[in-house]
């Protein structure tokens, strides 16, 4: 029909309607009955630029969805390849670190990780800026961000051990919180990383760090705490825990018997036994000092000349029962 026919046809009375009508059931129809076909069609041919544009700092909403994860990779250590331009990378670190692209973030904190396997003495000198920036990652609500930066962390307790100490506290608080969040695949990378640190960093510098949070109003992130502060007891040998103090060490175990979470209980009886075993060793080597110190001598006198009634009552069910059930599983 012609552009003149048209006008014509509109200039009838009433046809204004019928126009309506007709463009209604035309044209809205079709188009609700392929909602989701064509739907599938655009995201199909719009994954490439969804990409593009998230690389370029503009996020598209996707409701129940974090656009762009899928094109994150996750890389264990050993599978990481070291950096072609060292040079180049460190003086784009800290710039990459900060950017407000997510996409460059993860890059720079894999580079952090490489420079920590490959050439940690080169990044030695601004360890402590890259830190504070891996610590922002880690507040990052986008857990792409998120989970590298945990990965790093590992990396960076692994090479640089002891000499993070410094720099440790904030870095803790948010393993800690993410080791106990709900979404599982982070939750358990700030598990691993937890761990790597109870490996690489010493005992003797890492427990005052850990003795606050034993008492954190959280309940999973004391138990996450207790966990740690277990697993780097031991690390202390015998002599190290004599040298720290068995009695303190004891007295922490027994505040965590009571406690809401059953991984925190669970925690206290394994650092209990092995102190248990530690002051049978002092009882053992030093029999001639354990007869002239009245504080020493049994486990039981020890317990209860150290703790509260009740908590020694606490600790000696504990380590008696173990050791019976040691015993009789023998």
């Amino acid at each position: 029909m012609s552009e003149k026919a048209l006008r014509d046809l509109n200039m009838i009375p009433g046809s204004e309607r019928k126009n309506e009508s007709s463009s209604k059931g035309n044209i809205t129809k079709p188009l609700v009955g392929n909602t989701n076909e064509n739907l599938e069609e655009w995201q199909k041919k719009n994954s490439v630029s969804m990409v593009s544009s998230a690389v370029n700092g503009v996020e598209i909403p996707n409701p129940g969805i974090e656009t762009g994860n899928s094109e994150v990779e996750y890389v264990e250590s050993e599978n990481l390849n070291d950096l072609e331009d060292v040079d180049s990378s460190l003086k784009t670190l800290l710039a990459g670190l900060d950017s407000k692209d997510w996409v460059l973030v993860c890059d720079a904190l894999n580079n952090v990780r490489r420079l920590s396997i490959f050439h940690k003495e080169e990044m030695l000198n601004i360890l402590g800026d890259v830190i504070s920036l891996v610590v922002k990652s880690l507040k990052n609500p986008r857990s792409a961000v998120c989970k590298t930066a945990i990965m790093t962390s590992a990396d960076i307790f692994n090479a640089y051990k002891d000499l993070i100490i410094e720099s440790l506290d904030p870095l803790l608080v948010q393993l800690l919180l993410k080791s106990s969040q709900d979404k599982r695949f982070v939750c358990e990378a700030a598990e691993r990383a937890l761990v790597a640190m109870t490996t690489w960093v010493s005992p003797i510098l890492l427990l005052p760090k850990l003795q606050p949070y034993l008492k954190n109003r959280n309940p999973r992130i004391r138990a996450k705490a207790s966990m740690c502060f277990c697993r780097s007891v031991p690390r202390l040998g015998v002599e190290g825990i004599k040298s720290y103090g068995i009695d303190k060490l004891i007295q922490t175990a027994a505040s965590q018997l009571s406690d809401k979470l059953p991984e925190s209980r669970e925690a206290a009886r394994g650092l209990l036994l092995e102190l248990q075993t530690v002051y049978q060793k002092f009882h053992d080597l030093s029999s001639m000092v354990v007869s002239e110190d009245p504080e020493m001598g049994s486990w039981e006198n020890f317990c209860q000349s150290k703790l509260s009634p009740l908590n020694a009552q606490a600790v000696l069910r504990v380590t008696n029962i173990s050791r019976e059930g040691l015993v009789i599983g023998s």
